[in-house]
């Protein structure tokens, strides 16, 4: 058997912490390996048990999720962060994402929806909830507007069919969800993410909805 998803949790409030571990847990490829209650906790246990996913909260008392994101970071390259948090004001995101997350999720996810952004961020990839991927396309927009014709300077274009699949997975929409929407086979979605991923040269999902952006496809 594969080992399980060894997880973090850091959050000031220990209702909170139970709760999510409770849930985690019912998951059998989820383990809740350690909780912290601030940033600088989190900097301490980290070493020790070498989580494969950190989730953290963003306001906590003492060293908050943001600084102790960037500075696991500093420290453990490697780690994998992913901002749990009440919050979806704009600066907490881009800060979030800036000091190295490679997710950010509200906490009225779905326990479903939360084990499966612990399995992509642990698997190396990145997730950000719909709601909040708005946000961070709409900002890219503004800083990076286009200055070029969509597609430019791709080696090969992309088909209609990538293109449409590529404007949702800009919207924050899930392989299985491109799916029911699309009417294809989760497995195709999958393909099409990787040759679209290849194609513009993103190395994960948000940087492939920044490209979209880019391209003029949202």
């Amino acid at each position: 058997m594969t080992e399980p998803i060894r997880i973090l949790l850091v959050d000031d409030q220990r209702l909170m912490r139970e709760g999510l571990r409770t849930l985690l847990e019912l998951e059998p490829d989820l383990q809740v390996v350690g909780e912290a209650g601030d940033g600088q906790a989190a900097l301490d246990a980290y070493p020790v048990l070498q989580p494969d996913v950190v989730l953290m909260d963003i306001r906590m008392p003492g060293m908050d999720g943001v600084e102790a994101t960037r500075r696991l970071h500093q420290t453990w390259p490697a780690a994998r962060v992913m901002i749990l948090t009440t919050f979806d004001d704009d600066a907490f995101i881009f800060d979030g994402l800036r000091a190295g997350a490679l997710g950010y999720l509200l906490k009225d996810v779905s326990g479903h929806d939360l084990a499966e952004a612990v399995r992509t961020v642990a698997a190396g990839g990145a997730l950000i909830q719909p709601s909040v991927a708005a946000k961070v396309v709409a900002e890219f927009a503004r800083l990076a507007p286009a200055a070029r014709s969509p597609e430019a300077g791709l080696p090969e274009p992309l088909s209609e069919r990538e293109r449409e699949i590529l404007r949702l997975v800009a919207r924050g929409l899930t392989n299985p969800e491109i799916a029911a929407r699309l009417s294809l086979a989760e497995g195709t979605v999958k393909n099409y993410v990787t040759a679209i991923l290849g194609k513009i040269g993103a190395r994960d999902r948000t940087q492939a909805a920044l490209r979209a952006r880019e391209l003029g496809l949202v």
